[in-house]
């Protein structure tokens, strides 16, 4: 996947869309009819869908993680981030702006790419299944994605034209679920392989379709397909690395055992690294050597004071996850390196890859690993009245950290445990905003930050919001207008 994510750059002037919150049909000479012949000519399609994926995580933590209780944006130049981490949210903020185009093109690809597939003769396109497959598992994901962030968003399932768009409403979060992210998945899971091979290791697999599938059944409170379908995950031979800071060391492949769906990064000059090496790295020379990285530090995306406090003092995750830049850092030959906090007095290690260019990393954002899963599983069995099992599952993770492992306890223990487990396990990887909203208790959590009632989910951008002017159809969400 690392060279097939090369490819993007040939694709980018191909595949590029309007700015509208729905794509219109681009402007060309060459007609479709020409371009979707052939097998490869369907896999290049595909490959474009996952390029805005490729621009939008390097921002997901901004909503995953900056506006929930274990992040915080200390170096405080960084306004938008400082507004966002006190709910100072505005439809005009670019974050949103940007999410909601980058969603809305990945999925204008895939409704071009499912739509001419359609037709097309299963013996010429012998990676058909695959295809749609992929198409799918992405629409989906984008899918998940928005109705997360913004509630109701227009559904959009085929290609539709300019006058269409400009009619078009927005869908409850529920028909979205119902009629196009449940559906899709289950359709993805049947036609994706497990496992690639060479260049394609990477793409969407079966068990990514599946692992997705259980999160939005534990996201909807569906617990029973939730453990069902988490379980199927459990047993395709995905595994816990031995050591948690094999997840975080970027000169191993980043493809092993607990990986089942990353957005891919790759270095070297191509534009197409990520920048979460820079972005959150405390701007102080003895940091920015130690790591060996290029170019400044951001600063950005701090780990709170309360968050050290959680970890029990024998969790090797601690010290792989998160420091406090007056510790100073060990060399190699054991001596200390003094520092004195400049904006930043915490940051995160998980993204520190050694950089040739500057916000040109090789880290990868982990969309769904195993560790995910089995936390997920252990949820969906706790709330289901398994809780012994729960804790059997929920102790493989406690084991990889060092922890003890838990026994005896009520559903109510259980599941308070399971919460904190994600959030020691899964720091800063997206995920901590959503485990909030999606259990009620982001309004307790984050009442005291400034989050208000109707921030469980963020205003719709300004600017999409006068591409159809119109709030009969599209109106703003509430508390946002």
């Amino acid at each position: 996947m690392k060279k097939m994510v090369s490819l993007l750059l040939v694709l980018l002037g191909t595949l590029s869309c309007s700015q509208d919150f729905i794509d219109r049909k681009p402007i060309s000479t060459v007609s479709t009819d020409v371009l979707y012949k052939t097998d490869k000519d369907f896999e290049d399609a595909v490959i474009g869908i996952y390029q805005p994926f490729h621009a939008q995580y390097l921002n997901f933590w901004q909503i995953g993680d900056l506006t929930a209780d274990d992040t915080e944006q200390q170096h405080s130049a960084a306004l938008d981030l400082v507004n966002i981490n006190n709910f100072i949210i505005s439809s005009s903020l670019g974050v949103l702006n940007s999410s909601w185009l980058n969603y809305y093109q990945a999925i204008f690809r895939a409704n071009t790419v499912l739509s001419n597939i359609d037709q097309a003769n299963a013996a010429t396109i012998p990676r058909k299944d695959r295809h749609i497959g992929e198409a799918k598992f992405l629409r989906a994901l984008a899918y998940f994605d928005l109705v997360r962030i913004f509630g109701d968003v227009p559904m959009i399932s085929a290609p539709i034209s300019a006058p269409e768009a400009a009619k078009k409403g927005r869908d409850k979060v529920s028909t979205v679920y119902d009629e196009l992210i449940i559906k899709d998945l289950l359709d993805a899971e049947s036609k994706l392989p497990e496992k690639y091979a060479g260049a394609d290791v990477g793409r969407a697999t079966k068990g990514a379709a599946k692992a997705l599938l259980g999160k939005v059944y534990l996201t909807r409170k569906d617990f029973a397909k939730a453990e069902a379908k988490l379980k199927e995950v459990t047993t395709m031979g995905y595994a816990l690395l031995p050591n948690y800071n094999d997840l975080w060391d970027y000169t191993k492949n980043e493809h092993h055992s607990e990986y089942i769906f990353d957005i891919e990064y790759i270095d070297g000059g191509l534009g197409l690294g990520s920048t979460f090496s820079n972005i959150f790295a405390p701007n102080l020379s003895p940091i920015i050597n130690f790591f060996g990285l290029k170019g400044a530090g951001g600063q950005n995306g701090s780990p709170t004071e309360a968050l050290f406090t959680l970890y029990e003092p024998s969790d090797k995750r601690k010290a792989i996850s998160i420091a406090h830049v007056k510790d100073g850092l060990i060399d190699r030959n054991g001596n200390l390196i003094p520092m004195t906090p400049i904006d930043a007095t915490s940051y995160t290690k998980k993204y520190m890859a050694a950089l040739v260019n500057p916000n040109d990393s090789k880290a990868n954002w982990k969309v769904i690993r195993y560790a995910d899963v089995l936390l997920m599983y252990a949820e969906a069995l706790n709330e289901n009245g398994k809780t012994t099992e729960a804790l059997t599952v929920l102790n493989q993770v406690r084991a990889r950290a060092g922890v003890p492992a838990l026994t005896g306890l009520s559903q109510s223990e259980a599941r308070d445990k399971i919460y904190l487990e994600r959030r020691l396990e899964m720091y800063l990887e997206g995920h901590r905003w959503f485990d909030l909203v999606r259990t009620g208790r982001a309004l307790a959590v984050m009442q005291s930050q400034g989050m208000k009632a109707h921030m469980t989910v963020f205003p719709i951008p300004l600017s999409q919001i006068q591409v159809i002017n119109n709030p009969a159809i599209f109106p703003q969400n509430p508390g946002y207008d």
